[in-house]
C-alpha cells in the first residue's frame, strides 16, 4: 500500500464487473485531477485490456491502481471512508450530499487524514456489509423512479465535486473576446448620438412626453452591459441608417 502523503481521496471500486467501466472511471478521475484508484476483487481479473482501451489517455491511473482481494485491505490505511449508494439502507449513519462529502474530505485530508470513497459494482451497488465498514454515506439526489447511476457516472460526479471544492474557479467568468467594458463617458456619447438623431427624425412626440422619453432611453443605455465593441457597432449602425435615409 502506498505510503505517500495524499492530497486527494482514494476512489475504491468494489468488485467492478466490466473492464470498460473501470477504464471510464479512470478517465473521469483524471478529468478532475484524481489518480488514487483502488480496485477490489475485479470480476474479470487484473490487468484488464478492456479497461486500458476505455481509459484512452488516462492509462496512468490504471497503471498506479492498487488491487486488493477484499474491502478491508483496500481501506486499511484510511481514517475516514465514504460509501456511495442510491438506495435506503437499514444502517444508522450520517448521509452526505456529494458536495458536503467532498468538502469534509478536503478538510480531513488537509489535516493529514486519509479518505476513501467506495463505489459499488454495476449490478446492485454496494452491499450492506460494505457500507457497514464506512463512516458515512454519500447519497445523490436523483429521480427516485430511476435512481441507478452508472459506475463511471458516479465517479465523475464525485470527482467534479472534489474539483469544485478544492479549486478557486469562479462560479461565473466573463469572456471579453478582445474588448473591454465601455466607460461611462462612452455610454454617454452613444446615448447623445441616438438622442440627437431621434430628435431630428421627430421621434420624441408628442412634445409634452419628450422629456420622459429621453429619460427612459438614458435609463435603458445605463442598464445594458455594453462593451467598447458594442458601442462602436451601435454608433456605426446608426450612422449607416442615417446615410441610407439621406441617399433615399
Amino acid at each position: 500500500m502506498s505510503i505517500e502523503n495524499p492530497t486527494a481521496p482514494s476512489f475504491v471500486l468494489v468488485r467492478p464487473q466490466m473492464g470498460e467501466n473501470i477504464g471510464a472511471a479512470a478517465r473521469a478521475m483524471l478529468n478532475f485531477g484524481l489518480e488514487r484508484m483502488r480496485v477490489v476483487a475485479p470480476r474479470d481479473g487484473w490487468p484488464n485490456p478492456a479497461a486500458v482501451a476505455m481509459a484512452s489517455g488516462a492509462g496512468r491511473v490504471l497503471d498506479a491502481a492498487v488491487v486488493s482481494p477484499d474491502l478491508p485491505h483496500a481501506v486499511a490505511d484510511s481514517s475516514f471512508v465514504f460509501a456511495t449508494t442510491a438506495r435506503d439502507r437499514d444502517l444508522t449513519k450520517p448521509v452526505f450530499t456529494p458536495e458536503a462529502a467532498m468538502k469534509l474530505a478536503a478538510e480531513k485530508i488537509a489535516a493529514g487524514e486519509r479518505v476513501a470513497v467506495l463505489f459499488g459494482p454495476e449490478r446492485a451497488g454496494l452491499e450492506n456489509d460494505d457500507i457497514a465498514r464506512a463512516n458515512a454515506i454519500v447519497s445523490v439526489p436523483v429521480n427516485p423512479a430511476f435512481a441507478s447511476l452508472n459506475l463511471a457516472q458516479c465517479v465523475l460526479l464525485m470527482g467534479y465535486e472534489w474539483m469544485r471544492t478544492t479549486s478557486e474557479q469562479a462560479p461565473v467568468a466573463q469572456e471579453m473576446a478582445g474588448t473591454d467594458w465601455a466607460q461611462n463617458s462612452e455610454i454617454e456619447h452613444l446615448a447623445k448620438h441616438y438622442e440627437d438623431r431621434l430628435e431630428e427624425a421627430g421621434f420624441f412626440f408628442p412634445e409634452h412626453k419628450a422629456t420622459s422619453m429621453k429619460v427612459n432611453l438614458r435609463n435603458m443605455w445605463s442598464r445594458l452591459p455594453l462593451t467598447r465593441a458594442d458601442v462602436q457597432m451601435l454608433h456605426g449602425t446608426l450612422r449607416q441608417m442615417v446615410r441610407w435615409k439621406e441617399r433615399g
